[in-house]
């Protein structure tokens, strides 16, 4: 497909909140979607090169609050994501996630921290505005004098940049009296649950026998892929008949998606990507103009087609599982 990310992608599906005292105990490595170093999106994938030139609009740059504001007390909630260089959906998606975890939480400090430095890179370089990366943003909080640590990533599920954010959080825990790291969106039954009533209800109003609706996530080599297939049997054992998921990098594949939803009788499909942010994956992969696009393809074989171009993060309910995650989190070191 097009371009596909120069990121990683930070689907996630972990275990469950761990915490680290500030001893320094040993603990794992942050882990994208994959489980090896790759092109990652996550939901929050986005493939804006540092030198690329862009003739697309994505949003005002200083309406997102960049939280990397000093002086914020001892207790803090990291907010880690891959990030995206598209204004209104990093403010829609990873913006809003953060404010949701800070209106419930109100006892801690609410920081951003992105993995990917190309994102970073890209922003300050386009609109001057600078985001902290994991490591920065760590030592911010040992500089401010935070002694409770959470880590909130807002993975989709566990991979390799999961992984490496433990790496990195373990290298700081004996900065910190304690640390703990919440668990990814989709960990638990009970997480896979909520999100396939998040997603149902969000387009309930295009099931109507006659639309095919299509999630695309970004997929991935690693094992935790399987998450797909997993919310496709979820969807089906829901009874969510018309509901279909794939991946633009790995499997189930878009000419996977395509022969099921011509098994139906359909006249319309509806596309949404299956990512906490609306970044390049979603704009171009999906809902793109080229040849190769999931709307291309199906408009080829005669489906009227509508992108719904919005991120996960920007559902309330997948906004309250990050919020429960993050609370769960938040016990453990208080």
């Amino acid at each position: 497909m097009r371009k596909k990310s120069l990121c990683k992608m930070l689907l996630v599906s972990c275990a469950a909140a761990f915490i680290m005292t500030g001893c320094g105990s040993d603990e794992k490595k942050d882990n994208n979607e994959s489980g090896r170093p790759q092109k990652t999106a996550d939901v929050s994938a986005d493939n804006a090169g540092e030198d690329d030139e862009e003739n697309y609009e994505t949003g005002d740059a200083s309406l997102d609050n960049t939280r990397n504001q000093d002086e914020i007390g001892e207790n803090e909630i990291l907010v880690v994501s891959f990030g995206t260089s598209y204004n209104d959906s990093r403010r829609l998606t990873i913006g809003a996630i953060e404010n949701a975890i800070e209106n419930v939480l109100t006892d801690f400090s609410v920081r951003r921290g992105f993995t990917s430095q190309i994102i970073i890179n890209h922003v300050k370089k386009r609109d001057n505005v600078i985001i902290d990366n994991v490591e920065e943003a760590l030592n911010r909080a040992v500089d401010n004098g935070v002694k409770k640590l959470v880590i909130q990533p807002t993975h989709l599920m566990n991979g390799l940049e999961y992984d490496e954010l433990m790496e990195e959080a373990q290298k700081f825990s004996a900065k910190f009296d304690k640390v703990a790291v919440g668990e990814p969106l989709l960990t638990s039954e009970e997480d896979f649950d909520k999100v396939v009533k998040a997603i149902t209800e969000a387009t309930k109003e295009y099931d109507d026998g006659k639309t095919a609706i299509c999630f695309m996530g970004h997929g991935t080599e690693a094992e935790s892929n399987s998450i797909y297939s997993k919310m496709q049997t979820k969807l089906k054992d829901g009874g969510y008949n018309n509901y279909y998921v794939g991946t633009v990098e790995a499997e189930p594949t878009l000419d996977d998606v395509l022969a099921l939803v011509k098994q139906g009788n359909y006249e319309r499909v509806v596309l949404r990507p299956l990512m906490v942010v609306a970044g390049d994956h979603a704009n171009n992969d999906m809902a793109g103009d080229d040849d190769d696009s999931w709307k291309s393809v199906f408009e080829k074989e005669g489906y009227k087609v509508e992108c719904v171009v919005e991120g996960l993060g920007q559902l309330q309910d997948i906004q309250n599982i990050f919020v429960d995650h993050a609370k769960a989190a938040a016990d453990k070191v208080k």
